[in-house]
């Protein structure tokens, strides 16, 4: 089997499949790319078990056939390289895989494309639609939250609930939780699952400025379509906690501040905070918002004040993590936020000062105790 194809255009693909690929797989072949021509056209196929990306390029071939070749040479190698044609010549018999180049050629071992893991394919599923920047949209503003405790596993991928025409996404960790909700999605289902961690990573990155996302589901796996690319994630299996019930609704008290200003100074307090709480304090009346932190191992403090409108029917001192605070200010996008309070031992609840036609997006911050 020999092809031809432009290095330049066939890295870009590997770079795309290649993110699944893990630096201590289970089996020595999941260290390859899977290459499958059919038609002059080049499927090329990696995955974990777990997650899987295919991705299409047309190249000029004489014949059809498949080999598994080893990722991490052959990256190199056309990273290593000026854009230019290049053409493979794979040995039938043994595998040996050849590549030509202007500069000369370079010769690697290949392995037998039907050992390679099959890769799932959508049976007895349901389909959305979904625009390419709204879930990259998604993604962004929920990945964060999730957890990395795998004795939850339900908490360490993104809740994908599906309500007709509206797609929730919900991530949460128990410290912290956001809901971002789209409307206007394609669809007539009513379906939940949940999509792990590493999957929407490697989405986001792979996922086009424009074009749809066409998103298949069954019990056991979720499909992400778009262009010529696949990518397979297994969904976790696991129930996911009844977000609602945590979501406190009865919050008399209401902040609204300046996203930016808060969030310079989160930073800057942060700094003289006890470094395994972060806590820092809120103490919030009328007139001002007044930030402090004080790490007394080390007899640090810090405090500042900024300008903000409030609404209670009295003063609130509370304590929070200022790590998970600054995160959630850099994911939101309004020049306001909204910050929802009851008493210092329930939860905050944090909104954008804007609404977006067609999303929301709820935050909850669980506060750290006062220490006396």
């Amino acid at each position: 089997m020999k092809f031809s194809v432009s290095s330049s255009d066939l890295l870009k693909q590997l770079q795309i499949a290649g993110g699944v690929i893990a630096s201590n797989p289970v089996l020595p072949i999941l260290e390859d790319f899977l290459f499958s021509i059919n038609n002059n056209v080049l499927t090329i196929a990696a995955t974990d078990l777990e997650t899987s990306i295919t991705t299409e390029i047309e190249v000029m071939s004489d014949s059809d056939g498949t080999v598994a070749i080893p990722a991490k040479i052959l990256l190199e190698t056309l990273k290593a390289l000026p854009q230019q044609p290049i053409t493979f010549a794979i040995n039938d018999e043994n595998f040996s895989v050849e590549i030509t180049s202007a500069y000369g050629k370079y010769r690697l071992a290949g392995e037998n494309g039907e050992d390679y893991p099959r890769i799932p394919e959508p049976e007895e599923v349901d389909s959305i639609s979904i625009q390419a920047p709204t879930l990259t949209q998604a993604i962004t503003k929920t990945l964060f939250a999730t957890s990395n405790d795998e004795l939850r596993p339900a908490m360490t991928g993104v809740f994908f609930q599906i309500n007709n025409d509206r797609l929730i996404c919900v991530a949460t960790d128990a410290h912290k939780l956001v809901k971002y909700s789209f409307f206007e999605v394609a669809s007539s289902v009513e379906e939940s699952f949940i999509v792990p961690k590493k999957a929407l990573n490697l989405l986001k990155s792979a996922l086009p400025a424009g074009d749809s996302v066409k998103l298949s589901f069954n019990k056991a796996n979720a499909f992400f379509k778009f262009g010529n690319t696949n990518l397979v994630c297994r969904l976790v299996d696991a129930r996911y906690p009844d977000y609602n019930a945590v979501i406190p609704v009865d919050n008399p008290n209401l902040l609204t501040v300046n996203r930016a200003d808060l969030q310079s100074s989160l930073k800057r307090i942060a700094i003289y905070a006890n470094k395994t709480t972060n806590q820092v304090i809120l103490n919030i009346n009328n007139t001002d918002l007044t930030i402090s932190a004080q790490d007394l191992d080390f007899s640090n403090e810090a405090s500042e004040q900024l300008a903000c409108t409030y609404t209670g029917e009295e003063s609130v001192t509370i304590g929070f993590n200022a790590k998970f605070l600054i995160e959630m200010l850099s994911v939101l996008e309004s020049d306001e936020v909204k910050l929802e309070l009851s008493t210092p031992t329930r939860a905050g609840i944090l909104l954008p000062g804007d609404v977006v036609d067609g999303e929301e997006i709820l935050m909850l911050v669980m506060p750290v105790m006062l220490s006396n």
